[in-house]
């Protein structure tokens, strides 16, 4: 069954939708290079659409009734919307689920070194990555530092054109011959991932004796005089490395979006976006923004948590009154939609792929009706029933949809949070938007695609 590529079916006036949904995509990328950013950043977007916190509803202590607003946050670092829909709660409702957390270099907790003059951050890759593609790349650090006063400091280095970027150092191909002759998984090891941050000695006055590692002492000046931050503080912080620079247009005919953190942005911001976007609907809607998925969803602000389980039992109450039954119903009768990226299909690696069953770009939203690896094993799989009320309901909407699988049979796989949910006995289905270069430092998705998520995501809200 061939999808054409849907370029070819807009109009001027979808047009326009498109670029206006693609423009707001690439600035929330932006704002949003780290899970606490786009939590911030929801939380924002949320109470300008009048959405309240789940605190202040409880705190108010009224019933919550047909078209109220409400978001609860975990940590700041996931976070649930919620709009009550006409029927009861547990009745069930319509989720989007996607991760918020993306592929990055970690800053250990007792990070900063000196060597041979050059000051070093100590390092921990998180998430599943190809080590290699992360040097002598230009990196920017953002994150908190939370103090023993209970102060929180944000911190964001290298954003601005101004600001000074980092850098993993590679060795020059003149002396690397034995580098280029080891396996891909070795040639940059985890231990050498570390962050180049200085290479300047604190100056010290006439009278003053040299001081010890001088070049780490700069280093903690800068950091003092930039965030009254001292050495003990990195014990608490909180600090990612990610790729600098903004989200841009790829391609000379500006179709597709180049970015860090597509794996799970284009997702959760698309999620968002619909979710936003739609009001009055039969079931209670959701949008459900999580961390840790890149590492199993583990955590207390994983998918793996109760904290999902745990907001839903407190809108049963506010809506129902206070029943375990009625939560467990509420969570049994809910459809989900699992957003997550699919592999994009690239012809210049033809030889993982099974091509009738692969993500196409520009091809419309991905349906993988399971996902694990080999044999299905770890996956959740789709009843058909559900994919048949879904295609139509998309197919309703004019949303350009696919139904793909992750690459060859035996050719590895991968996982999403789709099992989890399904858990609960709820119909579940990962539905996402094909991407290029998946966990790279800079991934490739497709406007087109963008837009038909947006399309696609509002119309299974609407579901009744």
């Amino acid at each position: 069954m061939e999808r054409k590529n849907i370029w070819m079916t807009y109009g001027e006036g979808e047009l326009q939708e498109l670029h206006k949904i693609t423009e707001k995509y690439k600035e929330c990328l932006d704002k949003g290079k780290t899970e606490r950013e786009c939590v911030t950043l929801t939380v924002e977007m949320a109470e300008a659409a009048g959405y309240r916190s789940l605190e202040a509803v409880l705190e108010e202590g009224k019933a919550l009734v047909v078209g109220d607003k409400v978001y609860a946050v975990c940590m700041g670092k996931t976070i649930a919307l919620f709009q009550m829909g006409q029927e009861p709660i547990s009745k069930g409702m319509n989720i989007l689920g996607a991760h918020i957390d993306s592929p990055r270099i970690d800053i250990k907790q007792n990070p900063l070194y000196e060597n041979e003059d050059f000051a070093y951050l100590d390092t921990h890759y998180y998430g599943g990555i190809k080590k290699y593609q992360w040097v002598a790349q230009p990196m920017a650090l953002h994150g908190v530092v939370a103090k023993k006063d209970g102060t929180v400091v944000n911190v964001v280095v290298g954003e601005k054109d101004t600001d000074p970027v980092m850098v993993i150092t590679d060795l020059l191909p003149h002396l690397g011959a034995k580098q280029m002759d080891q396996k891909a998984s070795v040639v940059i090891t985890g231990e050498n991932l570390d962050i180049l941050v200085g290479n300047r000695p604190m100056e010290k006055s006439e009278d003053e004796e040299d001081i010890k590692e001088a070049v780490k002492a700069n280093i903690l000046k800068i950091l003092k005089d930039a965030y009254d931050m001292e050495e003990e503080d990195f014990l608490s912080a909180e600090l990612e490395l990610v790729p600098a620079g903004k989200a841009r247009d790829c391609g000379l005919d500006r179709s597709m979006i180049l970015s860090y953190g597509q794996d799970d942005r284009v997702c959760a911001f698309t999620s968002l976006f619909a979710m936003l976007d739609v009001e009055n609907t039969a079931k209670t809607t959701c949008c459900l923004l999580v961390d840790k998925e890149e590492i199993g969803s583990v955590g207390a602000t994983g998918m793996q948590s109760r904290f999902f389980e745990n907001v839903v039992a407190e809108l049963v109450a506010l809506n129902e009154g206070e029943s375990e039954l009625k939560t467990r119903r509420a969570l049994q009768n809910s459809r989900m939609l699992s957003s997550d990226v699919s592999a994009g299909y690239d012809p210049l690696f033809a030889d993982v792929f099974e091509k009738r069953s692969a993500a196409l770009l520009a091809r419309g939203i991905s349906f993988n009706k399971f996902t694990g690896s080999r044999g299905k094993g770890g996956s959740n799989d789709a009843n058909a029933e559900y994919i048949a009320k879904l295609r139509k309901v998309f197919d309703d909407a004019n949303v350009a949809y696919q139904i793909t699988e992750l690459g060859k049979v035996d050719a590895g796989g991968g996982g999403t949070i789709a099992y989890i949910m399904a858990n609960y006995g709820m119909e579940v289905i990962d539905s996402g938007v094909a991407v290029l270069n998946m966990h790279a430092p800079y991934e490739v998705s497709s406007k087109a695609d963008v837009y038909e998520a947006v399309k696609g995501y509002r119309a299974f809200l609407r579901m009744e």
